[in-house]
């Protein structure tokens, strides 16, 4: 499968700024996340070059060095505005990272408002996301430990953020029930985790 020019400089622009960086506790390169959301994104039908651009530099602005001026020169402003809507504020006026609740919150608030291709974006991110977590746990891995917040404020945010996301949208209820069924998995982990180490007791 060949990608647009757009898709295949996103790619590139979202590769340097992440070439240093690897996923949550692994030795995986960053880039595998955003190459991933891009292709659920196709997987379901989506084929807009600007979503898909949009889906490969979602990280670039909120987890990089990268100034909004240099995507701005690189990208139409659809897909900035795409990314824009997508970066969370981690960081306060003073450089002090923001309470994760706070942020959580916000992100959900958002998507309330967004158009249907920031939701899209949003709900192939977190199906990648919930899809390592399910893969590592049944790789054997403590992945709660990963986290700034316990298990059930985890899955609290991502079931909203699937809820607020797809408004009943038709074009994104296969990724949001794809994510339904993995924040399943992991919380019967929990139940399974819980019980054996009452079990144990």
């Amino acid at each position: 499968m060949s990608f647009s020019e757009l898709v295949e400089r996103a790619m590139r622009v979202a590769a340097r700024w992440h070439r240093d960086q690897t996923r949550k506790a692994s030795d995986l390169p960053y880039l595998t996340h955003p190459a991933s959301v891009m292709t659920l994104l196709v997987k379901v039908g989506i084929d807009d070059d600007e979503i898909l651009a949009a889906a490969l530099l979602h990280d670039v602005l909120e987890d990089t060095s990268c100034p909004i001026e240099v995507l701005a020169t690189e990208f139409p402003p659809r897909v900035l505005d795409f990314v824009q809507q997508l970066t969370e504020r981690k960081r306060d006026d003073e450089g002090a990272m923001r309470p994760w609740k706070i942020r959580k919150t916000e992100s959900i608030e958002h998507l309330r408002s967004a158009p249907w291709e920031v939701r899209a974006i949003s709900l192939a991110d977190k199906l990648h996301n919930l899809g390592t977590m399910v893969f590592d746990i049944e790789a054997g891995e403590a992945i709660w430990k990963r986290f700034g917040a316990s298990p059930d404020q985890i899955l609290w945010y991502y079931e909203e953020i699937v809820r607020e996301a797809t408004q009943d949208d038709a074009r994104l209820i296969s990724l949001a029930n794809q994510c339904r069924q993995l924040i399943q998995s992991l919380r019967d982990s929990i139940t399974d985790a819980a019980g054996n180490a009452t079990g144990l007791a």
